[in-house]
């Protein structure tokens, strides 16, 4: 006689892994099953930036008592770098040594009450710190366990394009803007931006500076119409709709995914030999360090403050002349915005690679690839659909 058998139990917790791209940081997190979502939220600071190279953070905060338990070989202290962005900093920013993929942040102790002094020195006080964890290395992203909530620090992005333009909603569901209140800003200590910059060359022409938060990496592009004699390969990342500015697009590939713990990464395409100080194919300029993230690429970024700089696909650096190096837009500071809109021109027509983009969070993607596309629309007028060589 068949018997009726109780419903299963759901489990109390829920464990979930993240991996880097060179899997020198391999963690788990487990947390209680009824604290799922977590929320994530999307920092667009620009300390967050010019710390990844990319548009925003994609961080959400582990419930009180969670810290990730990493698999060994991998560990905090031998695979990762820590990086402290300055004296009113509330936490530190990690990120893998080995592959630059940024992992998420954590609290630094706080001094107790009152004030220390030289005469009373800080006694910190021996507790967990919380941390908040980049969701994007994780192997799983769901809108049952992730959920993007939230842009935060928005105020200061510009009025042109950014993340928060290009992904109001995930599907149906808004997501929110929050900035502290001016009177209560320094409960959120987030220091004033480097002012945006362009310089002028020997020649008077105008240059737009690119630069890691740390200033370990710092160099300048020129205008493609500024350069003579611009032929070959180069020629052909010039933006046919706007001969002044480069191409740009958006990428939600794994691969770089995995490298600078993000969704999604913006790139422009420039001449190697165009960029000053020189770098050469080596991507050997101040605090940079490489990675050879296949047999046919190698990406750069710093080793400092993590932020990723470059990557250099063999098939796009045939020789030192002809070599075109893809650049971090979230490194550049324009002075329009963090879409650098009068330096580039987007693809808004198609976001790059989004086949892994919707395997890893469908509705992310197209959710994505819908917004910059309507952003697109207004700003150029039509779907701009070209391809990047």
């Amino acid at each position: 006689m068949a018997t009726d058998l109780p419903p299963e139990i759901p489990t109390a917790n829920k464990t979930l892994t993240a991996k880097c791209y060179c899997a020198s940081v391999h963690f788990t997190i487990t947390v209680p099953s009824t604290s799922l979502p977590l929320p994530v939220h999307l920092c667009h600071c620009h300390i967050c930036r010019y710390t990844h190279g990319t548009f925003s953070v994609f961080h959400a905060p582990l419930p009180k008592g969670t810290s990730p338990v990493f698999i060994a070989p991998s560990s905090l202290s031998s695979s990762t770098t820590s990086y402290v962005h300055g004296p009113l900093a509330a936490s530190e920013r990690l990120f893998c040594s080995t592959c630059g993929c940024h992992i998420g942040d954590r609290d630094l102790p706080s001094p107790p009450s009152p004030e220390p002094s030289s005469d009373n020195p800080p006694e910190y006080k021996e507790e967990e710190p919380s941390w908040r964890v980049a969701t994007s290395i994780f192997d799983q992203h769901g809108e049952d366990i992730f959920q993007i909530r939230t842009h935060t620090f928005t105020r200061n992005l510009g009025s042109g394009g950014s993340l928060a333009k290009w992904l109001p909603k995930m599907g149906d569901r808004a997501i929110r803007e929050w900035n502290p209140e001016l009177d209560t800003s320094e409960k959120f200590p987030i220091p004033p931006p480097q002012a945006p910059a362009t310089e002028l060359d020997d020649d008077g022409k105008e240059r737009l500076k690119a630069e890691c938060h740390c200033g370990g990496v710092s160099f300048t592009i020129p205008r493609p119409n500024n350069i003579p004699g611009l032929d070959g390969l180069p020629a052909k990342y010039v933006s046919k709709k706007e001969n002044n500015k480069w191409v740009a697009c958006l990428d939600v590939c794994d691969d770089c995914r995995l490298v600078d713990g993000t969704h999604v990464i913006g790139w422009t395409f420039v001449p190697l030999a165009e960029l000053q100080p020189h770098v050469g194919r080596d991507l050997k300029l101040g605090t940079l360090t490489t990675y050879r993230s296949s047999e046919t690429a190698t990406r750069a970024f710093c080793e400092k403050c993590g932020a990723t700089v470059f990557f250099l696909a063999d098939n796009r650096a045939p020789d030192e002349k002809n070599a075109v190096v893809d650049v971090a837009v979230g490194i550049l500071r324009a002075p329009e915005g963090v879409a650098a809109e009068e330096w580039l021109t987007w693809r808004t027509g198609r976001v790059g690679w989004m086949d892994s983009g919707k395997k890893f969070d469908k509705v992310f993607a197209e959710s994505l690839a819908k917004g910059f596309g309507e952003w697109g629309r207004e700003r150029y007028g039509e779907d701009l659909v070209f391809e990047i060589p």
